[in-house]
């Protein structure tokens, strides 16, 4: 989602203020834009479901899903993970999207806008909740396969919930990272426990680059595969019981967590820088079993394809990838190993985050959040042919193997890209610069 795309956004808000005229010069316009008429006529023009819901999915699987947030330790160096788990039943509130104000902010500073339209972001959509109930108690009596997951560039850990609360209710458990290595448009930490205590977050936003380089995106990845092997460890570490403090203010018993994890059946997966994340992650770390890279950017990769043993399945979009981007992914093919690849005919590259959802089909198409094809019927796509990969390379007793056509491509609305150059760019990608085509990944 490009700067000169949002711009369509604020032309939008401002006719609405030519509607409902007020002085700009007012100290406090913001709170002009809480007004009923405001807010009734960003309703019209951004539908989101209901302010408050989202059109977020909810999971299609046997199980209760439940959410709550975890961090470990304190400083930039801790682990800062968002949840997503099998659940008991109960009455439990809807977990927040987005909770923080601060992250429209660095959202707004990531697209090269002032903090006043990440006000506007935060009024709109700063109450918006996901299906999953926030923790509430996790259901034991069996063990979950885990799954780590890593956010792509001016991401964050709560906006691929549609990806992750369909995973969880079919009875896997998602730990979505969040990275501090200023890829995020914003995350946080606590200082110290004195800084937890009284809730005093030392902030970090998006680094802005000028022109984007590979040892700087290297650099950067090497930093989110550590993160993603740190959340693992304390995974695991919970799962043997051993003791550890969450220095967020929650309720969530940490002590639920021991015996769940079935430690032969962990994967990995990730969307964009996420995906190269991933990659990378397998290629040092075989406790992950397999691993799923959604529309990866294979700008911060080495050549490191015959150093990945696991499985691997590629499911891009048809629009993001270039020739050469494409060229690259086949070259784990090379290994011998086993490799699943596939595109989703009619995708962009946010089909496969939340913000696919969250606005109407005009609005959604001007900013390049949906493609073509119906955003619910794309991750419907994503999500089967991932729970069929799952099932195959974690040999899981389950039913997903229904949708094992998907993972060759055998869909009306996929391409299979295995040793073919079928994917169709678009003029505006074929131009357009790593950074550009990173935008909210």
């Amino acid at each position: 989602m490009g700067p000169s795309k949002l711009h369509v956004l604020f032309c939008l808000s401002s006719c609405l203020v030519v509607v409902h005229a007020f002085d700009w010069h007012d100290l406090d316009p913001v709170a002009y834009m809480q007004s009923s008429a405001w807010i009734q006529g960003m309703q019209l023009l951004l539908p989101t479901g209901s302010f408050g819901h989202t059109k977020i999915p909810k999971g299609s699987g046997p199980y209760s899903v439940g959410c709550t947030d975890l961090m470990f330790g304190y400083t930039n160096q801790s682990t800062f993970l968002r949840l997503y788990y099998p659940s008991q039943d109960g009455d439990f509130p809807d977990a927040p999207w987005i909770p923080n104000k601060e992250y429209f902010l660095g959202l707004s500073k990531f697209l090269g806008f002032s903090n006043f339209m990440g006000n506007i972001f935060n009024i709109l959509y700063g109450t918006l909740t996901v299906p999953a109930k926030w923790e509430s108690p996790l259901r034991t009596g069996e063990k979950y396969p885990l799954i780590i997951f890593s956010h792509g560039l001016g991401a964050f850990r709560t906006i691929y919930a549609a990806i992750a609360i369909e995973l969880a209710s079919n009875g896997f458990v998602v730990a979505a990272v969040e990275h501090r290595d200023e890829s995020a448009s914003a995350t946080y930490y606590f200082q110290d426990q004195a800084a937890a205590e009284s809730g005093n977050r030392s902030w970090i936003y998006y680094k802005s680059i000028k022109k984007e380089s590979h040892t700087l995106r290297n650099q950067q990845l090497q930093h989110r595969k550590k993160e993603c092997l740190q959340a693992l460890n304390v995974l695991l570490d919970l799962d043997e019981g051993k003791p550890a403090k969450n220095v967020l203010d929650s309720q969530f018993d940490l002590q639920q967590l021991k015996g769940t994890f079935d430690r032969s059946r962990i994967a990995i997966m990730g969307h964009s820088f996420g995906g190269a994340t991933t990659m990378q992650s397998l290629s040092e770390d075989n406790r992950f079993r397999c691993g799923i890279a959604l529309d990866p950017w294979m700008l911060p990769l080495d050549e490191i394809y015959c150093t990945i043993p696991q499985p691997l399945f590629l499911i891009d979009s048809e629009t993001f990838q270039r020739a050469e981007d494409l060229a690259e992914q086949r070259k784990f093919y090379q290994s011998g190993e086993e490799r699943k690849m596939i595109a989703i005919r009619g995708s962009v590259h946010h089909n496969f985050a939340d913000f696919t959802f969250v606005t109407g089909k005009i609005i959604g198409r001007l900013l390049t959040l949906q493609g073509e094809i119906d955003s619910k019927l794309a991750m419907e796509l994503i999500n089967k042919a991932s729970l069929a990969f799952l099932q195959k390379y974690l040999e899981l007793d389950k039913d997903f193997d229904q949708w094992d056509s998907l993972m060759d491509g055998d869909d009306e609305n996929l391409i299979p890209e295995a040793g073919s150059d079928t994917v169709t760019l678009s003029t505006t990608l074929q131009s357009s610069t790593g950074a550009e085509r990173e935008n909210l990944s």
